[in-house]
């Protein structure tokens, strides 16, 4: 099996689970650290001639991360793609599971045990006075917040974060700045990616208003990260940041 991964949480999935079968992956594919096999360009825009030339038996996609253009093309060419699209934990939880089974892995890695355990630890239904209201920004320069059926969103619901958004129409909305205060949300949660908001950039757009700095990495990514993620963002969110004013 020779495999190359076009989405960099599946590939930290793979290196990590079944290293020997991973051939190549994309210039965004970061972790785990050190990895060395052969880059084939971004995820949204990579060369598929440098993937063809790696003659994989499957390559890995999501409906979020990477182009249809590029799966058909790649299918054209007669090579197996698999897609996935969790919107849920517990959908990343199946799909990484059933694809490590696809790729050979025989029983469940530890780090999906530890995964599987730490998600289901956390309490159920919260009451209402625990939980934060908050907009989710993850692009500046238009704003583009989280709206509705995205895996994110469903990471932070299971914090006793609400999503202000989750019932808009569209998955990433882009409502102005005017907007997103006029929601006065108790919290603003942002990532460092795909945008990278940090203390300097992001907050001070939120003026008296909580400000959550999170690993993008363990908000977003489905593979190893989601062991430590329910940890790292319940501590992240535990610590927000205000800028004076408001």
């Amino acid at each position: 099996m020779r495999v190359v991964s076009l989405v960099p949480s599946l590939t930290e999935a793979v290196a990590v689970s079944a290293p020997q079968v991973l051939v190549g992956a994309t210039d965004w594919c970061t972790h785990p650290a050190g990895l060395d096999v052969p880059r084939v360009g971004g995820s949204k825009y990579p060369d598929l001639a440098r993937v063809l030339a790696l003659r994989p038996d499957l390559v890995l996609l999501n409906v979020e991360e990477n182009r249809r253009a590029d799966a058909e093309a790649l299918a054209a060419a007669g090579v197996p793609v698999r897609v996935t699209y969790p919107r849920t934990v517990p959908q990343a939880l199946t799909e990484l599971a059933d694809l490590l089974a696809a790729l050979g892995v025989t029983g469940e890695p530890e780090w999906l045990a530890t995964a599987r355990r730490a998600w289901a630890a956390l309490p159920g239904d919260r009451p209402a006075a625990d939980l934060r209201r908050a907009v989710v920004p993850v692009w500046r320069r238009p704003w583009v917040v989280l709206g509705s059926d995205t895996f994110a969103g469903d990471v932070l619901r299971r914090l006793g974060v609400v999503n202000l958004y989750a019932g808009h129409a569209e998955r990433y909305p882009r409502p102005d700045l005017a907007d997103l205060r006029a929601q006065r949300p108790d919290l603003v949660v942002l990532p460092d990616e795909p945008y990278r908001f940090t203390g300097d950039d992001g907050p001070e757009a939120f003026a008296g208003t909580p400000c959550a700095l999170l690993s993008g990495r363990h908000l977003t990514w489905y593979g190893p990260s989601l062991a430590r993620a329910p940890a790292v963002l319940a501590a992240q969110l535990a610590r927000p940041v205000t800028v004076p004013g408001g």
